[in-house]
């Protein structure tokens, strides 16, 4: 399996997961929580929104995108160089800012949410992924 069809697939996951959160949120509900049952102290606390957007919206956004972008170098559309570089640039990003999201829920809202954490393992396997194929290629 190729790191594109790799990256398609996290996506798939992230889609599948962000979509769960905007649906309980939309439907005032809390979502289900696999470990900590602290997870509405994190989606309902002041840092679930950079720029005013929630960022399971964000996430949705970012997981689209990968998802898009990956299809295109996989089926092959015109130009791969400019594909691969967006879906490098949208993944250092989402590490970065997943790093800073779980750092706010260990040391400043003290508080674990699954959901968000599973979000951010997602995002460093992509960009696991993307080094490892670095390394390789």
């Amino acid at each position: 399996m190729t790191p594109h069809a790799l990256l398609f697939t996290l996506a798939a996951i992230g889609i599948s997961e962000t979509v769960y959160l905007i649906r309980k949120r939309i439907a005032k509900e809390e979502p289900v929580c696999i470990f900590g049952e602290e997870c509405y102290e994190v989606l309902g606390s002041k840092y679930n929104k950079i720029i005013g957007i929630h960022n399971e919206v964000l996430g949705f956004t970012f997981y689209v995108l990968i998802s898009l972008f990956t299809a295109f170098l996989i089926i092959g559309v015109e130009p791969l160089i400019f594909w691969d570089m967006l879906v490098k640039i949208l993944i250092g990003a989402g590490v970065v800012i997943s790093i800073i999201l779980t750092y706010l829920q260990w040391r400043v809202i003290k508080a674990w949410c699954f959901w968000c954490v599973l979000s951010a393992f997602t995002v460093f396997a992509m960009g696991l992924i993307v080094l490892i194929s670095e390394l390789i290629i």
